[in-house]
């Protein structure tokens, strides 16, 4: 009896030890991100990319919390988002709602990319929203939207602006940029996929056998995709050319 009374309190003071652990690394974790949310601005190192001058377009970048924009450019980032994307979540088992849609855009842990005309600095042309956050036990940033006017899209200012979500990333600790795409935004999941080189995440919903013989999307419109933040990035974070190959369910 006494070696079983010994195990006993053996495998109590395991489980206490790994809930102790679990806790510590957890505690761990939350700290990076607490450290990345009170930045004042985390594009404060990456003064190159502030502006973007190419293929006929030259634009101003600033990165600002959703509690430091004005009303004028809150409301534009809704309507935006709303003209580019709601044909694609109503063809979605998500379905389009302005209410919830500002909810989320405006919710106090939302971070924006802010690209603006750089003569006239009233004319917003781009954004980016995003959030440091944990997913499945990853320190992440999750890019929800990149949302580009007409004038400015297939000029390599989407690609530039991931660029500069995934320097954010690695300057501030994060081990992912995460993003969600809509399976049947074929420009899109080109653009993340085949050009950044994003991979389907661990968290993604998988396709059932049922699903790949009859075609059946419905409640699966979207896949989660991916990217991991190596070390070998910060050779590149003062260059304009870096290499590195981001919900957002974009028009880029």
């Amino acid at each position: 009896m006494g070696r079983k009374s010994n195990r006993a309190k053996e495998k109590k003071l395991e489980k206490l030890l790994k809930k102790k652990e679990d806790e510590c690394r957890d505690n761990a974790m939350w700290a990076v991100i607490d450290a990345a949310n009170s930045l004042t601005d985390p594009m404060e190192s990456l003064q190159p990319f502030r502006t973007y001058c190419r293929n006929g377009i030259d634009v101003s970048i600033s990165c600002e919390r959703v509690t430091e924009l004005d009303e004028q450019t809150v409301e534009w980032t809704f309507q935006l988002t709303k003209n580019n994307m709601q044909t694609l979540y109503e063809a979605s088992e998500w379905g389009w709602n302005d209410e919830e849609k500002r909810k989320e855009m405006t919710d106090k842990k939302a971070w924006y990319l802010i690209v603006r005309d750089k003569v006239d600095h009233e004319q917003r042309l781009a954004l980016v929203n995003f959030r440091f956050d944990v997913e499945d036990d990853y320190r992440v940033l999750y890019c929800y939207e990149i949302q580009l006017c007409e004038k400015v899209r297939r000029k390599g200012l989407g690609k530039f602006l991931m660029q500069i979500l995934e320097l954010i990333a690695f300057k501030t600790g994060m081990q992912k940029v995460m993003l969600t795409v809509f399976r049947h935004n074929v420009a899109s999941h080109q653009f993340f996929v085949n050009k950044l080189k994003y991979i389907e995440d661990d968290t993604s919903p998988v396709l059932s056998v049922e699903d790949l013989v009859y075609d059946d999307m419905e409640g699966i419109s979207y896949q989660i995709l991916s990217k991991t933040i190596k070390q070998q990035q910060k050779a590149n974070n003062n260059s304009n050319n870096i290499t590195t190959n981001s919900p957002s369910l974009n028009k880029s």
